[in-house]
Parts: C-alpha cells; structure tokens; sequence
C-alpha cells in the first residue's frame, strides 16, 4: 500500500512538471510574450497609486510560466546534481575543475547571497581557490534565472553575450589569483586532508523518487520565497521608473563611454537582487521597444558579482586581497565588454 501511495506521489509531480515544461514550450511556439507590454505612455495615463497594479498585472499574465518553468527547473537542478562529483572534482586547480565550476555554479543558486556560503563549502573541503572564485562569480551573472529572464525581458542576443562575458571574466579572476601569493595563501589555509578512500566507502543512500522530486519542489518554492518579494519590489520601482524618467536624461548621462562607466558603478556596489537588476536595467535602458544603450545595459547587468554586502561576506572567508582582486577584475571586465558590446552593436 505505502509502494502505491509513493507511486501515486511521484507520478502526481511529474504530471505537474510535464504542464510546467509543456507551458513554456507552448508559449515558445506560439510567440507568446513572456514580457510586460505595457508602454510608459500608457502607464503616466494612471493615477500613481494604480501604476505598479497595472504593471504588476501585466508582467504576472505574461510571465508566470517563465517563473514557474524557472524555479522549477532550478529545484530538479539543485535536487539531482552531483554535488559529490562537484566538490571532489574541484579540489585541484586544473581545468576540470574550472571546467565544474563554469558548467555548475549557474544551476546551483540564483543569487549572490546564496552564492557565498556554497563558495565557503566548496573551499573548505578542499577546492582549488581558482575554481572556487570561478564559482563564486559564475553563478550570480549567469545563473538560469538570470539568463532566462533577461532573453525573456531584454533580449536573448544580451542574454547570449552576458553568458560569454561572465564566463571570461569569472575563468580570467579564478586563474589570476590562483597565481597570486594571497590566493594560494587562503587555498592552504582551507585545505583539509580528506580519505578518498575513506570517503568512497561510505555508502549513500538516496531516498525515493517520490522524496527526492518533492524535495526539489520544495527547493523551487524556497527559492521563491527568498526572490519573489525584492523581485516585486523591483517591479514596483521600475513601474515608476518606466513611467516617470525621461529619456533624455538616460541619453545624456547613460550613455556612450561615461554611460559604461556610471552603469558598471551603479549596478556593482549596490547591492541588488539578481532578478530585480534585471527589471531595474530593463525599466532605465529599454523604452519603447529600443534598448537606448546595450553597452550600458551589459555593464549593469554584470555589476552583480562585486557588491560591497558580498564582498563583505567573501572577505570573511578569503581574506581582503583576494576580496579585492576579484572585485577589480569584474569590474574592468564589466567595462571592457560593455565597451565592445556597444561599439559591436552600435549602440554604446
């Protein structure tokens, strides 16, 4: 009887994860907007305290699969990844290691806050800190939220080229300070002397499908609970943002090469929730149908890794120089590939 009931469960969440996906599919088929569509002409028609309804109304109609697709996914992810396989692998500075942590960091977590203490686990049982700092910056840029809200809200050709950058800048910080005597320094302070062998007998026992897909539904609905406030938040300020700032002043300070630079400050050191940076980038620089500078735009959008409330978390685990190091080389790779995309797009 407890066989059926579990067969029951499990198969009950996969129909649910088959609607999901089937949803999103479906959306993709029909070139169904997954974006708000309201245009800031029509917002400034409402009274103020109506605006965020009304935009609130239109993004949850449009991308409520996007959401659900998203968490949904990134709980299966974090639920049947091989976290074993990942922290055994990255114990050394090779290339496998980089290669785990560019190819598994984005499916693990979301955000940057949640980034920091996995990036504390991994260097404490033994990762290589060059993989470890590739983790730490890999996952909050370019996470699968992250990437599929921006093609969702932005545009997939920035969402393709906010991957390519991240992956260069996060692989460029982990190999320099793995060079460094700072970085090696803090690799040798964390390593432990841990048993392969002893550790390859210990048995594991994984719990039940039923178990393990309702655990990763319950992950998803963490994750939800964790982003979907600030996201909400976000979307309430953009509402105003879209209808309120006028385009000349994003044309004349964010814009060109000082609009690279003021993005890559503005987007690094204030701390923003991962999504809300997104609608937030998406309610300063998009109008109209136009994105008015991508160059601004991907400069923004890469701040995310070098936050100061971060940064603080980080420098209690891998001391200050490293701290620094890695926050000097995002940032230049903030500005540097938002000065290429620009120029590339004709739209700096």
């Amino acid at each position: 009887m407890e066989k059926i009931k579990k067969a029951i469960k499990a198969c009950v969440i996969l129909a649910f994860i088959t609607v999901v996906f089937g949803l999103l599919i479906y959306s993709r088929i029909q070139a169904y907007s997954l974006a708000p569509t309201t245009s800031p002409i029509k917002l400034r028609g409402y009274p103020l305290w109506q605006i965020p309804i009304v935009y609130l109304y239109d993004y949850f109609s449009h991308g409520t699969i996007c959401l659900l697709f998203a968490f949904t996914t990134a709980g299966l992810i974090y639920e049947f990844a091989p976290k074993e396989a990942i922290t055994k692998y990255m114990g050394s500075s090779k290339a496998l290691g980089y290669g785990l942590a560019l190819g598994m960091a984005p499916f693990l977590t979301v955000c940057s806050c949640t980034m920091v203490p996995l990036f504390g686990g991994i260097l404490y049982a033994g990762a290589g800190i060059g993989p470890a700092i590739t983790f730490l910056l890999m996952a909050p840029a370019s996470n699968i939220l992250a990437i599929l809200l921006t093609g969702e809200l932005i545009s997939w050709e920035l969402a393709g080229v906010r991957i390519i950058a991240s992956i260069t800048v996060a692989l460029t910080a982990g190999i320099v300070i793995s060079k460094t005597p700072w970085g090696k320094n803090v690799e040798k302070e964390h390593q432990i002397n841990n048993s392969t062998s002893a550790m390859a007998k210990i048995e594991v026992v994984k719990p039940p499908l039923d178990e393990r897909l309702w655990a990763a539904l319950k992950f998803g609905w963490y994750l939800a609970k964790q982003i979907l406030p600030y996201f909400i938040l976000g979307l309430i300020a953009v509402s105003y943002l879209e209808a309120f700032l006028p385009e000349e002043i994003i044309k004349k300070y964010l814009t060109g090469v000082n609009g690279v630079l003021l993005a890559s400050v503005l987007g690094g050191p204030l701390y923003t929730p991962t999504l809300v940076e997104i609608v937030l980038g998406r309610g300063i620089w998009f109008r109209e149908g136009v994105i008015l500078s991508k160059g601004a735009l991907l400069a923004w959008l890469m701040g995310q890794p070098y936050d100061f409330a971060n940064a603080l978390a980080v420098s209690r685990i891998a001391k200050w120089k490293v701290v620094a190091t890695y926050m000097i080389i995002a940032w230049a790779g903030s500005v540097t590939f938002g000065l290429l995309y620009g120029m590339l797009s004709s739209s700096l």
